[in-house]
């Protein structure tokens, strides 16, 4: 069910924005009135799949009209507020009532939005600090920042993310079952033992540079610090089965670009500490996951669920590590997840366990991959995936 936003919050947040209060600027990539190449391949997926990227075409096109007539920043702000927080409102709704497991409508038509916004004649005539703040308040709150509300009176409080499709040269089809995991499961109640538990979720970029300038502790951050959850579970694509990645590593190694084509910088050879805030990211070469890891592990459904422990190391190589401790004074190359942002969001998502709630349950989950979009392999993934989660409730 949808819930309708909250007019006090949203009128404050609206106040904070305005005025440059407590919203984080997102450092722009190229000129924030240019397209990005992620905008640069909407035209292509409209022809690939028009009915799944224009699907919430009613949305965008009141949202172009709407940024044609504002004339200054205030304006532009309450519009970027209003459409960016209804998007994800008319995603959920589009999702639950077509029923057919897609997470790539909510994807392109942010996109097109956040082209829209940058190609608003209003736009190009403000301050660039003022333009970046409503990209960046475009990327939250499309992705789910203003809809996370507990109020379903369940026993246990879970936070769950998913990511964008992406590797889109290779499918510009490409869906992310994480993606359609988070949308499945936002909302729902599971139940096990006499327990209940509500998920509530969001959704992440693929892209190095929101990962720099904090989209992540912005996000998660709020409810672990005021220790409203009861679990927080990141989510990506993996590999064959289900991975639950044992030991996050510090940094970045993966020869594979984000969603804007930008590398890691990093190496196999040469893996590097990712920023936060203009700064490198302060924290030890791995933490350890958290999941009531035995529950989970009984999650029925087609595929192999792994406790993974594979990490990469300088000098120790590729190997299974048995405990944090022996991995400690080694440079990390890959974690149990990888050298790419699966691995740094479980990261970054421990390292803010380890501030602020060190007995929170806090860790990622790997699923299957596919290729393109895959309706019945995404309804095993979600389904299985709901399994391993009520079977984690029993574990808290």
């Amino acid at each position: 069910m949808l819930k309708p936003v909250n007019n006090i919050r949203m009128k404050a947040f609206v106040i904070a924005i305005t005025l440059g209060l407590n919203v984080s600027a997102h450092s722009a990539v190229i000129n924030a009135v240019e397209s990005t190449v992620e905008e640069l391949r909407i035209s292509k997926a409209l022809k690939a799949m028009p009915n799944v990227a224009a699907r919430l075409s009613t949305r965008v096109d009141k949202f172009s009209a709407q940024l044609n007539q504002a004339t200054n920043y205030t304006v532009m702000t309450q519009l970027v507020i209003r459409h960016g927080s209804g998007l994800w409102l008319d995603a959920k709704k589009s999702f639950n009532e077509l029923n057919d497991f897609d997470d790539r409508p909510l994807y392109w038509a942010r996109l097109q939005m956040s082209k829209a916004l940058r190609s608003s004649n209003t736009f190009a005539e403000l301050f660039e600090n003022q333009q970046n703040k409503l990209l960046w308040t475009l990327e939250l709150l499309s992705r789910g920042q203003m809809d996370v509300k507990f109020d379903k009176k369940a026993d246990k409080k879970i936070l769950l993310t998913g990511f964008d499709p992406f590797f889109l040269d290779r499918h510009i089809d490409q869906s992310n079952p994480s993606g359609v995991v988070a949308l499945s499961l936002d909302d729902l109640v599971v139940s096990i033992e006499g327990q209940s538990a509500e998920i509530e979720v969001l959704i992440m970029p693929v892209r190095f540079a929101d990962f720099d300038q904090g989209m992540i502790e912005e996000l998660i951050s709020p409810y672990i610090e005021q220790k409203s959850v009861d679990m927080v579970i990141t989510v990506s694509m993996g590999r064959d089965n289900f991975d639950l990645e044992r030991y996050p590593a510090l940094r970045r190694s993966a020869n594979a670009p984000d969603n804007l084509n930008v590398l890691t910088g990093g190496s196999k050879n040469n893996p590097i500490v990712p920023e936060l805030n203009n700064a490198a990211l302060q924290g030890p070469e791995f933490v350890e996951f958290s999941l009531p890891v035995s529950a989970m592990l009984k999650g029925a459904g087609k595929y192999q669920i792994n406790d993974n422990r594979k990490i990469s190391t300088v000098p120790g190589g590729t190997f299974n590590a048995e405990t944090l401790a022996d991995i400690q004074s080694q440079t990390s190359v890959g974690g149990s997840g990888g050298g790419y942002l699966s691995n740094e969001i479980s990261y970054r998502s421990i390292l803010l366990r380890d501030k602020y709630n060190l007995m929170l349950p806090v860790g990622h989950i790997h699923t299957p991959r596919i290729k393109a979009f895959d309706q019945q392999a995404l309804m095993d993934i979600v389904n299985q995936t709901k399994n391993m989660i009520t079977q984690g409730v029993a574990g808290l």
